[in-house]
């Protein structure tokens, strides 16, 4: 039983293969794309909607599409709905109904803007 042991630990073993090293890609520069920022789109499409109790994201994202070039359809709509829950948070758009990204929205009123204050001259 030795001698039919010995003969496969004698075999030679398989030569490891040798790992080729893996060049970095060479990244694509990015597209810019041609329409501005989503929260540009958003204010310019509530303002241009005049709507009294704010506009819904499916009119906000029907006058997106029809007005820049923004490709996809489904692609805009999931961007515009994190772009509405942005706005919410940071406080530059107000959302009259619903929650989340469905409802109703309006630009916020601009408030930060300090009033002059008239100075009198002793």
């Amino acid at each position: 039983m030795a001698d039919a042991e010995a003969p496969a630990a004698a075999a030679p073993a398989a030569p490891a293969k040798e790992k080729k090293e893996k060049k970095p890609k060479a990244k694509k520069p990015a597209a810019k794309p041609t329409h501005p920022p989503y929260g540009t789109m958003i204010a310019a499409a509530v303002k241009s909607l005049k709507e009294r109790n704010g506009s819904s994201r499916q009119a906000i994202l029907k006058y997106i599409v029809a007005n820049y070039k923004v490709g996809d359809e489904k692609k805009a709509g999931s961007r515009l709905k994190l772009a509405l829950k942005k706005g919410v948070t940071s406080g530059a758009l107000k959302q009259v109904k619903g929650a989340g990204a469905s409802g109703s929205f309006k630009l916020a009123k601009d408030d930060a803007k300090p009033a002059k204050k008239a100075v009198k001259k002793p």
